[in-house]
């Protein structure tokens, strides 16, 4: 089954493609690019790739491929099939980045937002199939922010390659919209499928779309947030509506100040305990002798 990885660890998924098939690593082929679930506060995001032999481009928009958001579920599904059915000319790979690692890049110290973690991770799907053996020769992408600045990326990251990054890329080229697909099918099964490590009993999955602005997704929020410990591992903890309910319905946290130098009576880092301190020298006899100290010391 194709997307079984899927169904048993959504969340530990990671990085995985089809086969490739003989021809593609033969002939030069097309590769497209796009992502689903960017904008959701719950679940993952997956980036999705497709890619075929440049003379079956036509064979591949015969398919019906569209960009996924056009489609209903049972739509993609089915298109979905047609992808699986032509694997002696096409292939694809996913990447699902779980919502506690979108999170986690995002809350970081060094600043890593979305548009780069985004940026990153079709890099490391292009250079995937590049390292499966695929004769990639042409690449297009749908945009995430400014087209121009990613296309220059791209091309700076792959110099070898034809590059071209547009907005509704999905709607523009059949290669990109069957990776659309492949992306959404995906993270449809993930959500699906998502196992709760938290152990929660009886939680309900009636999560709505999954977008912010989306009632259902709010309410589930709300039934599911516990006070102390937050949100399952199912939501990004990074989202301004995740963020908003912890801060109004979350018991608030305070940090004691471990620093000796602006609190006295405070305990003493538990680093101090390592610091390295150097030995200090006896005095010599001369200075013994005569009750010689340092001034620093008087």
């Amino acid at each position: 089954m194709a997307l079984a990885r899927v169904e048993r660890d959504p969340a530990g998924a990671g990085r995985f493609g089809s086969a490739v098939p003989p021809l593609c690593r033969q002939r030069p082929c097309a590769l497209g690019v796009d992502e689903a679930g960017r904008g959701p506060v719950l679940g993952p995001m997956v980036y999705g790739i497709c890619y075929c032999p440049v003379e079956k481009l036509q064979a591949l928009e015969a398919l019906g491929v569209a960009d996924s958001k056009t489609l209903s579920e049972g739509e993609r599904e089915r298109r979905f099939e047609l992808l699986e059915a032509a694997s002696d000319t096409l292939g694809w790979a996913l990447h699902v980045l779980p919502p506690d690692h979108i999170s986690a890049c995002m809350q970081q110290r060094a600043k890593y937002n979305l548009n780069e973690l985004s940026h990153d991770t079709a890099v490391g799907l292009i250079q995937f199939v590049l390292d499966s053996g695929v004769q990639v020769a042409v690449v297009f992408v749908d945009t995430v922010g400014p087209a121009e600045k990613y296309e220059a990326k791209l091309r700076q990251c792959f110099p070898g390659l034809g590059v071209t990054v547009r907005p509704k890329a999905d709607a523009l080229f059949p290669v990109v919209s069957a990776a659309s697909i492949c992306a959404k099918v995906a993270r449809d099964r993930a959500v699906k499928h998502w196992k709760f490590v938290e152990d929660l009993e009886d939680i309900d999955r009636d999560y709505g779309s999954g977008y912010p602005n989306d009632p259902k997704t709010k309410e589930w929020l709300q039934r599911n947030l516990e006070p102390v410990f937050g949100f399952p591992q199912l939501v990004r903890f990074s989202w301004g509506t995740a963020r908003e309910l912890l801060q109004h319905r979350g018991v608030p946290v305070k940090w004691a100040d471990e620093d000796p130098e602006e609190d006295p009576a405070a305990p003493p880092s538990l680093l101090s305990y390592f610091a390295r301190t150097t030995p200090r020298r006896p005095p010599h006899r001369f200075f013994h002798e005569r009750s010689l100290r340092p001034l620093a010391e008087l």
